[in-house]
């Protein structure tokens, strides 16, 4: 069989009719494909049409590596190479380990899964050269050289002793507990999703390392939810492997159904809005020192149904911007993070009702923000004037506010110097305000 490989950034369309295009003749086998090309299309992961030429592919902001029979289709961030990697370590808090040769991560071959995975590579090999974690283990068993305490009541049941071993119930110190188990399964799980030859070889070599004293279980969210709630100070050299596993997870399995079991998708994808939030989410709490940034926060009591006429009883929808910056107890901005370059695409309607909403649940001078991502410097926010239909006076502004990502991976890369931090908490408050571009 031929493979037809697909090369497209985010947001990036392909069809039969571009010149070139290697999907002219490419169609769906089966009614499988036809099942899985309608979820990536209904989730708004990747809209495949079947065309009398061939698929047409839409982008969205979901990246990474996904086959589709004999299509391989791979979306890139439009960031690459090393800016990328500093972005992604810090938005997630992935350490700087400086035994990873920082030019197998600036490869612009490199897919977003193969760069979390080296990232996971470099994690693992740095838990095994400070040695695994370990946990006392309650074990029974009959031993002839006795340790631990006796288990007196098994004796008498078995009306006495009657062999050459005593029953004891003691508690070695082991590897093999909850938290090395998953890190096992996740090696097992980001074999499955590289393609590439050396990345493969290093997780086997690292998965012979531990399959002789780490039990195998199945990897599953409730696993992951009960290891979140286990680890404390004693496993925090972990949390960044078990980031990446946990990225590595969601973004490798899909559910046609709801209600239905996870099945494993085949290939990798990941929304790119995740992770742009996480990263302005921590830029700004760490850099607005004199505002208090909040997630998710929930604005109350715009919204309600009249008790009178909800028949079944539904609680009132919410509004839930991505962060509000508090000053004092009173909301100063409202900012909403969306991964689309709206500098070289439309604004959709539905983003811009969103923003409204929130900029009209505030007084006057709060305005709703759209921080959206950009390679280009330099470029002016856009304002978006909602008025009054009936006396024409603005009541609010939705503001369109680039985010430069390329100046953004230089100031969270960069040395821990005083100026630096300066021109950190100038950028955020440029994000947070708008006002003069940054110096």
């Amino acid at each position: 069989m031929v493979q037809i490989v697909v090369d497209l950034e985010e947001w990036e369309h392909c069809s039969p009719s571009d010149a070139g295009s290697p999907l002219v003749g490419a169609f769906l086998r089966d009614q499988a494909e036809r099942e899985l090309a309608a979820f990536l299309s209904a989730s708004g992961m990747l809209e495949i049409l079947e065309l009398r030429e061939g698929l047409s592919l839409q982008a969205s902001s979901y990246v990474g590596r996904i086959t589709l029979g004999d299509v391989q289709i791979t979306i890139r961030p439009k960031i690459r190479g090393l800016p990328f990697l500093q972005l992604l370590r810090y938005a997630y808090g992935l350490r700087d380990l400086k035994s990873m040769t920082e030019t197998s991560f600036s490869s612009e071959e490199l897919t977003f899964q193969d760069m979390l995975i080296q990232q996971l590579i470099a994690e693992t090999e740095e838990l095994v050269a400070r040695g695994l974690h370990r946990t006392y283990v309650r074990t029974d068993a009959d031993l002839t050289s006795p340790r631990g305490r006796i288990n007196l009541q098994r004796i008498a049941r078995q009306g006495g002793i009657i062999q050459a071993a005593l029953p004891c119930t003691y508690h070695p110190r082991l590897e093999d507990c909850l938290i090395n188990q998953v890190l096992l399964q996740g090696l097992h799980l980001a074999s499955h999703l590289t393609s590439e030859t050396d990345l493969r070889f290093k997780l086997y070599r690292l998965v012979n390392l531990f399959q002789d004293t780490i039990s195998p279980i199945v990897l599953d969210h409730h696993v992951l939810v009960k290891l979140r709630q286990q680890m404390d100070r004693l496993t925090a050299a972990y949390q960044p492997a078990m980031t990446i596993i946990d990225i590595l997870y969601h973004a490798g399995g899909m559910s046609l159904q709801e209600n239905q079991p996870r099945a494993q998708l085949p290939g990798f994808l990941f929304d790119m809005n995740r992770f742009f939030q996480g990263l302005l989410s921590r830029f700004l709490r760490e850099n607005l020192r004199e505002y208090e940034v909040r997630d998710q926060y929930r604005i109350q009591h715009m919204l309600s149904y009249d008790p009178e006429h909800n028949p079944r009883n539904r609680h009132a929808p919410e509004l839930r911007p991505d962060y509000v910056v508090v000053q004092q107890g009173r909301i100063v901005s409202i900012l909403d993070a969306k991964y689309r370059d709206l500098w070289d695409k439309d604004l959709p309607p539905h983003m811009l009702y969103q923003l409204a909403m929130y900029a009209l649940s505030q007084p006057d001078g709060v305005d709703a923000t759209i921080l959206y991502p950009t390679l280009q410097p330099a470029l002016q926010e856009a304002r978006i004037a909602i008025h009054d239909p009936l006396r024409g006076t603005k009541r609010a502004f939705v503001v369109l506010r680039p985010v430069d990502l390329l100046y953004l991976a230089h100031l969270v890369s960069g040395p821990q110097t005083a100026d630096q931090e300066r021109k950190r908490a100038v950028f955020a408050k440029q994000l947070a305000f708008g006002g003069p571009s940054y110096v």
